[in-house]
């Protein structure tokens, strides 16, 4: 138990880290499964991939970057209807998570096509001049040979998805943010705002330390 905190304040904050571990997991699940293909047909059509075509690259690139460039404050109020209709109700923490995994589709999208690009294209045109299919050389080729940036892409947005969980709660998305926002800063409570800002300082070295050595493991250098 914190000496600090009662013990109703302690379970709330325990709540708090679960609903925020909740959003930035399941949030990135999703943004996995969408951003890799989003990835792999950006760099697949655009310049030098390996069937290029401007009519999918320009408007798919574009749709992309409109929602990496839009705050993400801004983005939860302005897809209200659509979080609504997906999960319900736009408040709480299954609310938080559709607008969290939309931004961090498009973020971690551009950073895995980031890493497709640094794939040694020796490596493509070898699998190429053994006969392999676009399909295989997108998913046995580029994948495996990506996958430390990959991962890494991955890891740089589970860091982001802790802060726009943060942010989420301060429109009543749940999680540590909202608990911190609440009680840290509306009753005047500054050890409630220290812990929570304690504990996803904690959350992110966590990340990020586990980030980096699964990029060492599967690294081929």
């Amino acid at each position: 138990m914190l000496p600090w905190l009662t013990p109703t304040l302690e379970d709330l904050l325990v709540e708090a880290a679960w609903q925020t571990a909740a959003m930035v997991f399941i949030s990135i699940a999703v943004a996995v499964a969408l951003g890799l293909p989003l990835a792999l047909l950006l760099h697949g059509t655009g310049p030098g991939g390996l069937r290029p075509s401007g009519v999918v690259n320009r408007p798919l690139g574009l749709l992309v970057n409109a929602v990496r460039s839009t705050p993400f404050i801004i983005l939860m109020v302005a897809i209200v209807p659509f979080t609504r209709l997906v999960a319900g109700t736009s408040i709480g923490t299954a609310a938080a998570i559709v607008p969290l995994a939309l931004a961090a589709t498009a973020f971690i999208a551009r950073l895995f096509e980031g890493a497709l690009r640094e794939v040694d294209r020796g490596v493509v045109e070898a699998a190429r001049a053994m006969g392999a299919t676009r399909a295989q050389i997108l998913l046995k080729v580029l994948v495996p040979e990506a996958m430390p940036g990959l991962i890494a892409a991955v890891t740089v947005t589970l860091v982001s998805l802790v802060g726009y969980s943060a942010m989420a709660g301060a429109v009543g998305g749940g999680g540590l943010g909202d608990l911190g926002i609440r009680f840290g800063y509306q009753r005047f409570m500054p050890e409630v705002m220290a812990t929570v800002v304690v504990l996803l300082i904690l959350f992110v070295q966590l990340l990020q330390s586990l980030g980096d050595w699964l990029v060492r493991r599967v690294s081929h250098r």
